[in-house]
């Protein structure tokens, strides 16, 4: 008997060993992977002393969480040998006839488009819309005048009265006879029930999740988000912007009380751009080749110049964060920016603090309340010398601030869904609208005065008279920024 429990003890030690071995052979060659796929060397330092230091940890979260290389996904704009750009050639043609140049001096936005592989393009009419009634109040009219089809995609969709509004306006459409394809994020929208999507089939809406899991590479990756908030109708008029749809975007929810949020809604060619990226993006979730009008339909009485700029982690470059780079780069007199999320990289916080430096209004706009205690942690890690180069931030105390916007100088605008974080710089499918155009910016100029004036001021004494725990705090929520 005791013969017996000693082997029986020897086995398990064996086979602890074995595991102990196999787990640490693992966790050095995903720490292999990670030195060659990690986009940031923060990031990259973290994965390989965890995937060696703790690998029956380290390992299942890598490659869960760890990747940011979303493998793939067809970008119809740049990969001039796929059936997908051939189908889309021609009608890139027909929206680059619309390509406008802005005078020598304003020449910045060449640099943006060449990450977009977009032009910009004129002919457009724009309309701000600011908070959850005026921005659904249109985007519903407009569905609602559709003919043809209608394209909608978001990353959060409740089962709520918004969301059930919206339900029955596709079902409306589809029924009579208007084609209407429904695109949301599986994780982002993982509450929405399936009884919710049953009934938009039902009623002939063409219903698919993003898929963000589909393909070898990517199959185990929850980390990738489709972020995006689109809605064109019949190839003319588009939404683009913060909002998601459910209740407490209109501020219903009493917890979060007031919801501060941006929308963008456009009509002329540059409405095709938007409908570029959304046919790329139902590429991927299902393989087909939306058949759609893209004759160009410039507005009346209006020639706005707009540039659609898609990013994801998809992309040969960083290119949200390379955009907003230029962007801080390119500022002259002033650089306002408004962000839910504001955990920049170490690239954006060097040319934030050099345009304050150089005498740029800079001022960054978050909100007072969070709704995620990581990324408010984060936040003050980097704040404090921000302040002392002269960065103003100003933080909203009316609501809960979710607009992401920017106004550089008495030009460009951008209204769009890229956080100042490395989940929307890296690991998010976005879109950003940039509105060149001056009668829009002293429009945007009187939003930011608005919700400057409902926000209270940061000082340097605030950040350094902090506890040494909540110090401790910061930092340690601020490192697992380049990781998540």
């Amino acid at each position: 008997m005791d013969l017996d429990g000693k082997t029986a003890r020897k086995s398990r030690k064996r086979y602890l060993v074995i595991g102990l071995f196999l787990g640490h052979v693992t966790g050095f060659l995903s720490s292999l992977d990670a030195l060659m796929s990690t986009r940031t060397a923060p990031g990259a330092i973290a994965w390989i002393v965890s995937l060696n230091a703790m690998p029956l940890v380290a390992v299942p979260a890598y490659w869960i969480l760890g990747r940011s290389k979303f493998q793939g996904y067809v970008i119809g704009r740049r990969e001039d040998d796929t059936l997908l750009y051939r189908n889309l050639n021609d009608s890139m043609l027909l929206i680059h006839q619309y390509r406008v140049m802005l005078p020598p001096g304003e020449r910045q936005v060449q640099a943006i488009e060449r990450l977009a592989k977009m032009p910009l393009v004129g002919g457009n009419r724009v309309e701000l819309l600011v908070d959850g009634e005026a921005t659904f109040r249109s985007m519903f009219e407009g569905i609602a005048t559709a003919k043809e089809y209608v394209l909608v995609q978001f990353y959060i969709v409740r089962d709520d009265d918004l969301g059930r509004e919206l339900q029955h306006l596709l079902q409306t459409k589809a029924r009579e006879g208007v084609t209407v394809h429904f695109l949301y994020d599986e994780i982002g929208s993982y509450r929405l029930p399936t009884s919710f999507l049953d009934a938009l089939v039902d009623a002939g809406v063409r219903v698919h999740r993003f898929h963000s899991t589909r393909g070898s590479g990517n199959r185990f990756q929850l980390n990738f988000r489709n972020h995006r908030k689109i809605v064109v109708v019949d190839g003319r008029y588009g939404w683009v912007g913060g909002l998601n749809v459910g209740d407490e975007y209109l501020g219903r929810n009493p917890r979060v009380g007031l919801w501060r949020d941006t929308h963008l809604k456009m009509e002329g060619p540059a409405t095709l751009c938007l409908q570029l990226s959304f046919v790329e993006d139902w590429h991927w979730a299902t393989g087909a080749i939306l058949a759609l009008d893209w004759e160009p339909v410039p507005a009346t009485d209006s020639d706005v110049p707009v540039l659609l700029l898609p990013s994801g982690p998809a992309d040969r470059f960083e290119t949200a964060s390379l955009m907003v780079q230029h962007a801080i780069s390119s500022a002259h007199r002033r650089l306002w920016i408004s962000s839910p999320y504001f955990v920049p990289d170490e690239g954006v916080l060097g040319a934030l603090k050099l345009a304050a430096l150089r005498g740029v209004d800079v001022r960054v706009l978050i909100p007072e309340r969070p709704d995620n205690f990581l990324t408010h942690y984060a936040a003050y890690a980097l704040v404090g010398p921000l302040l002392e180069a002269g960065v103003r931030i100003h933080r909203y105390t009316a609501g809960f601030l979710h607009a992401k916007t920017m106004l550089v100088d008495e030009l460009a605008s951008a209204v769009g869904t890229v956080n100042f974080d490395n989940r929307s710089f890296r690991l998010n499918f976005e879109i950003t609208a940039w509105v060149m155009d001056e009668e829009f910016a002293r429009e945007m100029e009187a939003m930011f005065e608005q919700d400057f004036a409902r926000s209270r001021l940061m000082t340097v004494d605030e950040v350094s008279e902090k506890p040494w725990w909540f110090r401790a705090a910061s930092r340690a929520a601020y490192l697992t920024a380049p990781v998540l």
